[in-house]
């Protein structure tokens, strides 16, 4: 190399910093390249963002709007219907005051009869209509309350524990709706078929699982007996909701357990 002339290796020189300036080139373009592709990542991520917050907003203004409209029904209900029946109500009794005849009498309580349930019906459906009512502390207090009102003229006393619930924990209008009917549906097969003295409610919370189990001292579920549609349709009603309903052989009586999650 020491031999060579000078221009040889001038000419080396000056590849050797053509090739020095292509690499850097070459390494100036690729970063750029990146940042920009950077760039133009952090630019998507960015819309897509704000489409999602779009989406978003769209999704609460209409639950919004749905929550308002659920809480018109449910003030036209009370001020109307409740009203409406609350005045057949009185009618009727005013009308039994005033009747002689023992059929007419009984058609009448029948009557009386009638509008009790629809009130009955009513104050269920607004409870359910009230958004307020979402949470898992409402919906214990509403069923506990409701057993106990449906069963206090029966032989049948009402008992009722609570384990690691958070009053607070938010469960969806359509989860407690169906919840509640499968809790209707097992109190009423209780006092038709049960024979029993006792039935027992209980609540657990297992992180975000529910649990709901009904329990009797009766005389249980034969196991020759087929499955009838209250049965069938509060394991619809839990399938529906992605949950589970059961039956469970755990002693004498009869045990059914609803779980969802929350």
């Amino acid at each position: 190399m020491k031999n060579l002339p000078y221009e040889v290796k001038l000419t080396y020189a000056i590849f050797f910093c053509i090739l020095i300036l292509i690499i850097l080139f070459i390494v100036f373009v690729v970063i750029v390249y990146n940042r920009k592709q950077l760039l133009y990542i952090k630019e998507q991520q960015l819309k897509e963002a704000e489409y999602q917050n779009q989406l978003l907003q769209k999704e609460l203004e209409k639950q919004k709007l749905l929550e308002q409209e659920r809480e018109r029904i449910s003030h036209d209900m009370h001020d109307d219907l409740g009203a409406g029946i609350s005045a057949l109500k009185l009618q009727a009794e005013f009308l039994k005051q005033k009747a002689d005849d023992d059929d007419l009498q009984n058609d009448i309580d029948e009557l009386l009869k009638t509008s009790e349930e629809m009130n009955l019906s009513m104050r269920e459906m607004l409870w359910s209509l009230n958004s307020g009512n979402d949470t898992l502390g409402s919906f214990i207090d509403y069923a506990i309350q409701y057993t106990s009102n449906f069963l206090k003229k029966t032989r049948i006393k009402v008992w009722s524990e609570s384990e690691d619930i958070l009053p607070e924990t938010p469960i969806s209008t359509e989860l407690r709706r169906n919840m509640f009917l499968c809790l209707k549906e097992a109190v009423n097969n209780a006092y038709k078929h049960s024979q029993a003295n006792k039935l027992k409610i209980s609540f657990l919370q297992e992180k975000n699982t529910f649990i709901m189990k009904i329990s009797d001292d009766g005389d249980g579920i034969p196991e020759e007996h087929h499955e009838g549609n209250g049965l069938r349709n509060m394991k619809r009603r839990m399938e529906e909701q992605k949950g589970e309903c059961q039956i469970l052989k755990d002693g004498p009586g009869t045990h059914i357990v609803f779980k969802a999650t929350v």
